[in-house]
């Protein structure tokens, strides 16, 4: 019978191993077609005229169990990224910046009745992309990084009901400050929110239904925060899970950006796709 708590959250989260597994590896491939975005007042917009822009990655993740209760990930992503702007056209990318995460389960979702599972996040990304300002392509689509070292931590909390899963996830990162051709400039703290429903089939298949929402305050130039600096984006996903046999797991999920005004904030929006494959361990 599917167990909620193992199908259900690799449906959720794609790299994260069930409760059974000692490791995985794989590869996870993310694509995104950009249809608008917001400025910095929140304003919708849609993509002007003669202008189009198409966002790939490929990750090369694996995940290793720890301590019996807690799993270390590295992700490595390789960024493209097509952009036109009324004629000119052109592609870019290359490595972007890896990650390295960790996750420890205090409990876990269906072992209490009255506690849900909860457990510690924490993540580190290096910058190991090109920065925005080492950009040489005329169009920035060789921009693979943010420049910054970033320190994520966060708690998740879920909790399984028969074949249903319910997921609440918080985080918060803080980039380091850098030197940009003379200018001091600190990106401002970036706080994520993920909501999450997945169901488990007999078959140990699952799907899911997420709500992600992510802000960040204002950046600071010279120790000065910068007015309508800050970031948010929305985001709606619908996520699933396949094993194949015993040692594979296929998955995959679209996404998409609501175009609502207020919602966002100095980003593009637009609606994605995400396929991946695991060779598990167990």
């Amino acid at each position: 019978m599917g167990q909620a708590c193992c199908a259900g959250s690799s449906a959720i989260t794609p790299a994260r191993l069930a409760t059974h597994e000692d490791g995985a590896a794989g590869a996870i491939l993310r694509g995104t077609v950009v249809l608008g975005g917001w400025d910095g007042q929140g304003n919708y917009f849609v993509q002007p005229p003669g202008t189009a822009e198409f966002d790939a990655e490929l990750d090369v993740v694996g995940t290793l169990r720890v301590f019996s209760d807690g799993q270390v990930s590295l992700l490595v992503p390789f960024v493209k990224t097509w952009r036109d702007a009324r004629g000119i056209s052109e592609w870019g990318g290359g490595l972007g910046d890896i990650n390295l995460g960790g996750r420890y389960d205090f409990t876990h979702a269906g072992e209490f009745t009255t506690w849900p599972g909860i457990a510690l996040l924490l993540g580190i990304t290096f910058p190991s992309g090109r920065a925005p300002e080492a950009a040489s392509n005329l169009l920035a689509t060789d921009a693979t990084g943010i420049g910054a070292f970033q320190f994520t931590g966060g708690i998740a909390l879920e909790q399984s009901f028969g074949h249903f899963l319910v997921n609440l996830t918080a985080l918060a990162a803080w980039r380091t400050p850098r030197s940009v051709r003379g200018v001091h400039e600190t990106l401002g703290v970036q706080l994520q929110g993920l909501a999450g429903v997945g169901y488990a089939f007999d078959n140990d298949a699952s799907i899911a239904l997420s709500l992600g929402y992510v802000g960040e305050l204002d950046a600071a130039i010279n120790g000065q925060k910068v007015p309508d600096s800050g970031r948010a984006l929305p985001t709606v996903g619908l996520s699933g899970s396949l094993p194949v046999g015993e040692s594979w797991r296929l998955q995959g999920g679209v996404n998409y950006n609501p175009p609502i005004s207020g919602l966002g904030k100095n980003q593009t929006a637009g609606i994605g796709f995400t396929f991946s494959f695991l060779r598990t361990w167990i």
